[in-house]
């Protein structure tokens, strides 16, 4: 796989960025939803607080806040949008049937009904399945004597029975069935009679002030034979003396009350005791707060498939008969304040109920329920991520087309380094020139100076091989004639001095080709004898003493002059290697130094070091040379007597003994530029100062 491609797929791993923002968006929700639930229980607890003062609000009749839960009997109105009209018509009913009652004995007859209450009226339509209607008929008597409908109301500790009766479908109002009440006229309750396929429909109005928050109907089915009496249907009956069940609507004042701590874009609901719904007011939403419907559908998809959590069931609505079924409900009315999300319609919205009970003394009498829409955050969250994408989306392509350009620049460098190191090799050889030594202070550039480096070494070693041949050649030829004209001097020679003489000559070329094989063998005889050498402490300074003593002896044509401390210079070595190493050091010190000049020795320490230099008059060193005279097979010396064979092996073997010592060994020309300093670094061994 080519690097382009390597970091095409590197850049790959950018796209962890926008995965991170999506995480970081997670949480920035997380901890918007927590605020949202601390806000909603705080709104609940605060209207719920304000509630508790006012327990008239929440039950305007006392005894209903004594009184136990009558399911099945209460009569549940709640508010109506606008009044319907009276007609007998279920055009004006959004609602379903809330209830129905049948007959004790059958299901025929049966009462359903509806109610609702705007302003200060209550509306019914009662839905009344009868096989047979029979309608009044007054030529028998002024009372009511076919089917009829008796709506019983309580006031003032007393009940008060009305009838509704009619000859055929069409208006009808209310007459007295039982002793009037002073202050109520029948008339006021009013409505309209409907035959129906099932039996007949009757939709009533009436004032809410006559019912005195009770409210008891019930429907007469009268045989049309007469032969088996009537039957009644309904949630109470002509029998029953005690007060009629409930009316439960939300009064009007707790409605005022609730609607003024409404916010933007919550709903408010106010339960009683029992569940059943009291009040509700709802604001609409501030301007803006829906602004996340602007956000492209798509980018919406991606946020909630991005962030897609658990799915949560919907939020059921209250039902028919007013009942609010939800467990923040139920737990609010047993005395605790909860929270509980909900799922909704919209994908990735939800709904948090926020439910606070309210307290009159030690008794829980109703609840605040406060909903509010996942909507004012996820405005937040759905411009937040539509940013993000765009960013990381511009962040990706700039890095994708920055890594592109960055691999196809540095695949183009190595391509060129690559047939540059090609190119090197032409038909007369290596053609140094052609290679570029790269200025970038990368690794790229310091690969193109390292193998520039390597081929200028390679070139050199290359040009001694060469010169090598040549050496040899020279070296060889003349130890060669010698024992040629040695031998053949010898077989025509007579007398047996000249015979001695070329016998001698003969040995003498002998021992010089013998010393050019043991220069030749010498740095690999030495590497081999150093792995098996080991180091001893051993003090420098009386080991100089004795070697310039010797050098003194062996080299009587130059002066040696010696500078050691008095005090001990210990070192961690082997002897032998660095009286070898120094012998190389002389030996070349004498090579260029004038004859009857002199050699000085000096041993100094240098910051851990001791340093041994061997500094001779002579002439100066190449500086391009400098770097290259430990190498091996690196001479600079010109053949000067015929007897003397110099392979370039001498200053290697000093290099050697010094890594071996974990030191090092470097040549300077002198300070007066006159002759050259050769320096022999090795580590003191400091445990032996103690």
């Amino acid at each position: 796989m080519s690097l382009r491609r390597q970091l095409i797929l590197v850049s790959l791993l950018l796209l962890t960025l926008p995965w991170a923002g999506c995480q970081f968006l997670r949480e920035m929700e997380t901890a918007l939803r927590q605020g949202q639930a601390q806000a909603v229980a705080a709104t609940a607890a605060a209207v719920a607080a304000s509630l508790a003062e006012r327990p008239d609000a929440l039950y305007p009749n006392r005894d209903r806040l004594r009184s136990p839960d009558d399911t099945s009997g209460s009569l549940y109105a709640p508010l109506l949008e606008s009044p319907p009209l009276l007609d007998g018509y279920e055009d004006g009913w959004s609602e379903p049937v809330q209830q129905t009652y049948s007959g004790l004995e059958t299901r025929i007859p049966s009462l359903g009904y509806r109610a609702g209450v705007y302003a200060d009226t209550l509306y019914l339509m009662l839905h009344i399945t009868d096989s047979s209607v029979t309608y009044h008929d007054p030529g028998l008597s002024p009372e009511p004597n076919g089917d009829r409908l008796i709506l019983r109301t309580w006031l003032d500790g007393k009940r008060q029975d009305y009838v509704i009766a009619t000859p055929a479908p069409g208006s009808v109002r209310a007459q007295y069935a039982s002793p009037r009440h002073p202050a109520v006229d029948a008339g006021q309750i009013r409505g309209f009679w409907q035959d129906t396929r099932a039996g007949y429909a009757v939709e009533l109005a009436l004032p809410l002030a006559i019912t005195g928050q009770r409210l008891g109907v019930y429907a007469v089915d009268v045989d049309g034979h007469r032969s088996s009496g009537w039957r009644t249907a309904g949630n109470t009956g002509p029998l029953q003396q005690v007060a009629p069940p409930w009316l439960i609507y939300p009064p009007r004042a707790l409605q005022a009350d609730l609607a003024r701590f409404a916010q933007a874009g919550q709903h408010l609901r106010v339960t009683d005791r029992h569940a059943r719904l009291l009040a509700q007011a709802r604001e609409p939403k501030a301007p803006g707060v829906g602004a996340s419907d602007d956000t492209f559908w798509l980018v919406q998809a991606l946020y909630r498939r991005a962030l897609a959590e658990e799915a949560l069931e919907p939020r059921t609505a209250p039902a028919t008969t007013g009942y609010l079924h939800a467990p923040e409900v139920a737990a609010a009315l047993e005395g605790r304040a909860t929270q509980h999300w909900y799922g909704t319609d919209s994908p990735g919205r939800r709904l948090l109920a926020g439910a606070a009970p309210i307290r009159s003394g030690d008794q829980v009498i109703g609840a605040v329920i406060v909903e509010q829409s996942s909507d004012q955050y996820l405005s937040l969250t759905d411009r937040a991520f539509s940013r993000l994408l765009g960013y990381s989306a511009l962040a990706l392509a700039v890095a994708a087309l920055g890594l592109l350009l960055f691999a196809s620049m540095l695949s183009w460098r190595i391509r060129r380094l690559s047939r540059a190191a090609r190119s090197v090799l032409g038909s007369q050889g290596m053609e140094l020139a052609h290679f570029p030594r790269s200025r970038a202070r990368d690794e790229i550039g310091d690969l193109s100076r390292s193998y520039a480096h390597l081929l200028a070494e390679l070139h050199e070693y290359n040009e001694y091989l060469r010169t090598l041949s040549r050496k040899l050649s020279h070296e060889l030829r003349t130890p060669i004639a010698v024992i040629q004209s040695s031998l053949d001097n010898l077989g025509t020679a007579d007398q047996a001095d000249a015979r001695a003489t070329y016998v001698q000559r003969a040995h003498q070329g002998l021992s010089r080709l013998s010393g050019i094989l043991d220069a030749m063998t010498e740095a690999t005889r030495l590497e081999e004898s150093i792995r098996q050498r080991e180091l001893t402490r051993l003090d420098l300074a009386p080991l100089l003493e004795s070697l310039c003593a010797a050098y003194r002896g062996a080299y009587p044509q130059h002066s040696f002059i010696l500078h050691a401390p008095e005090d001990c210079a210990w070192v961690h070595g082997a002897a032998d290697l660095l009286v070898q190493a120094l012998d190389k050091l002389v030996d070349n010190a004498a090579s260029f130094a004038p004859a009857g000049s002199a050699i000085t020795v000096r041993l100094l320490p240098h910051d851990g070091y001791w340093a041994i230099s061997v500094s001779n008059p002579g002439p100066a060193l190449p500086a391009d040379m400098r770097g290259r005279l430990f190498e091996a097979m690196v001479s600079l010396r010109e053949p000067r007597k015929a007897d003397t064979v110099h392979l370039g092996l001498g200053l290697y073997v000093v290099r050697l003994v010094a890594e071996y010592h974990h030191g090092s060994a470097h040549a300077t020309t002198r300070d007066d530029g006159n002759g050259a300093v050769f320096t022999l670094l090795l580590p003191s061994d400091r445990s032996a100062v103690n």
